[in-house]
């Protein structure tokens, strides 16, 4: 199918897209790399009157570290978060999730902003916010705004933006000594969306005890999903084999899969409890200096 029709916005400056996205209302959709929203038009799923085209804005597009934050502006490309030199060697997370985000085609285009803006529990990085404790950052009609990822995806395609602001930048938290991170995705083919993914983040104290865990889940519920209990039961303790697998177990248990043609919510939930496991394990060779 094609899209239907809309009438085109091509802004010059954010206050100018902004402006648009104020006067036109539910009526306009922002388009950054486009991945998600034009399938969603082919399909007639999403049917905007109004387009508004910020891939002119090249002032969102950077990877930079500064005040203890990794900042990421939201037109930043899978492909360049794939080839970042910054990303490669202190956030390797970030790193595995654009890797395994659909084709090389696809992340020459899309942005790690739509990606959360989207806000579809199958996308790759809200799992990964999740477990890194990021911030987002929306500005609107006011200015910028500070949203915690916890509290930025409220429902299915729905998330914590206000109609009129756009999703600008991603703040997280610069790794300490001793973190480490993997996001691992199980999927049909490569390039598909995840049957379930998990991404974990740990930080461990000279004694090889757990100070810090983020666990995030991809694809196993409405939203994107924080295994909390597994995170809290792993703090003060060492990543030994058997806290691993019961922080996997209790990541399984905090899963929330359907049953669909990619598997039951059974096998779901015991792929949850491997890539928790094996996600951690890798979280933690990262955090003892392994590259």
């Amino acid at each position: 199918m094609i899209p239907g029709s809309f009438e085109y916005h091509h802004p010059g400056s954010l206050d100018e897209a902004i402006a648009l996205l104020s006067s036109l209302g539910d009526d306009a959709k922002v388009l950054s790399g486009g991945q998600s929203l034009i399938p969603m038009m082919k399909l007639r799923l999403a049917e905007p009157a109004h387009l508004i085209d910020i891939n002119g804005l090249t002032d969102l597009e950077y990877i930079k570290e500064s005040d203890g934050y990794l900042t990421i502006g939201a037109l930043t490309r899978e492909a360049d978060l794939d080839r970042s030199d910054v990303i490669g060697k202190k956030y390797a997370v970030i790193h595995d999730t654009a890797h395994v985000i659909a084709d090389p085609q696809v992340r020459n285009l899309a942005t790690i902003g739509g990606n959360l803006a989207h806000g579809d529990p199958a996308n790759d990085h809200p799992a990964t916010m999740l477990a890194l404790r990021a911030e987002v950052v929306a500005t609107g009609p006011n200015g910028p705004r500070t949203i915690p990822i916890d509290d930025f995806f409220i429902g299915p395609l729905t998330t914590a933006l206000a109609p009129n602001e756009i999703l600008t930048e991603l703040r997280i938290p610069a790794p300490t000594q001793g973190s480490g991170g993997a996001y691992l995705k199980l999927e049909r083919k490569v390039g598909d969306f995840a049957i379930a993914g998990v991404a974990a983040v740990v930080t461990l104290d000279g004694s090889g005890n757990c100070t810090l865990a983020g666990i995030g889940l991809t694809n196993v519920g409405p939203t994107p999903l924080r295994a909390t209990a597994a995170e809290k039961f792993l703090l003060g303790k060492p990543l030994s084999d058997d806290n691993i697998a019961e922080g996997g177990r209790m990541a399984g248990e905090a899963s929330q899969p359907t049953s669909d043609h990619r598997g039951s919510a059974e096998y779901k939930r015991a792929m949850v409890k491997e890539m928790t496991i094996r996600a951690l394990k890798k979280a933690k060779a990262r955090a003892e200096g392994e590259q």
